[in-house]
């Protein structure tokens, strides 16, 4: 099963001053209820690359433009009451048909 985000995490997203695409990221997760294991497929990434982005980490360029996409769609997506999501078989759902391929669970 998925673990929740960290208190930790949550308040550097509340906190953070400029723009920063990762914390971006992780405030659009958070508030749709997606689990970094998740995101990270979206992505095909590791996890931990997921948790190094949600904290302002180096995001390679290559990604940068499906990840700004992404938050957008899943920003009308909230503007439509799509979203949040309310647990891990509805974000797996969503997710799968946003990207077209399964999520896959553990």
């Amino acid at each position: 099963m998925s673990r929740t985000y960290s208190t930790d995490l949550v308040d550097t997203v509340k906190e953070v001053g400029p723009y920063r695409l990762g914390i971006d990221l992780a405030d659009t997760c958070i508030k749709a209820n997606f689990p970094a294991s998740y995101i990270a497929q979206v992505f095909d990434t590791t996890r931990q690359t997921i948790h190094t982005w949600f904290r302002g980490g180096h995001i390679r360029h290559k990604k940068r433009a499906k990840i700004e996409t992404f938050i957008q769609l899943v920003e009308e997506d909230f503007q439509r009451g799509l979203l949040p999501c309310k647990n891990l078989a509805d974000a797996r759902a969503y997710l799968k048909d946003m990207i077209g391929r399964p999520i896959k669970v553990g």
